[in-house]
C-alpha cells in the first residue's frame, strides 16, 4: 500500500513553486515582498483582518526568501531588517 504523505507548496529562489515533504519555516507576502516567522504578529493581524492570503507564499528558509527578492518583516525580524535596511540604500 503507497503511503500518503503530506506535501506544502514552497517558493525557491528562481520564484517558481514546488512541493516539498517538510513545511515552510518562513512565510512571504507575495504582493509587497516580505517573508518573516510564520508567528509573526503584525502578518496574523492583516490575516485576522481578511487580508495577506491569497499572496500568501512559504520559504524552506532566510537564505531562499532573500534570494527570491524578499526582504525582512520589521515587526517578527528587526535585527534583520535593520541589515537589510542599512544596505538597501
Amino acid at each position: 500500500m503507497k503511503e500518503d504523505r503530506q506535501t506544502y507548496r514552497l517558493i525557491g529562489r528562481d520564484r517558481r513553486s514546488y512541493e516539498s515533504t517538510t513545511p515552510g519555516r518562513f512565510g512571504g507576502n507575495r504582493s509587497t515582498r516580505i517573508y518573516g516567522r510564520l508567528d509573526c504578529r503584525g502578518a496574523r493581524r492583516v490575516i485576522e483582518r481578511g487580508g495577506y492570503v491569497a499572496n500568501r507564499v512559504f520559504f524552506a528558509d532566510e537564505e531562499i526568501a532573500i534570494a527570491a527578492g524578499f526582504r525582512p518583516c520589521a515587526v517578527c525580524l528587526p535585527e534583520e531588517y535593520r541589515r537589510w535596511k542599512l544596505t538597501a540604500g
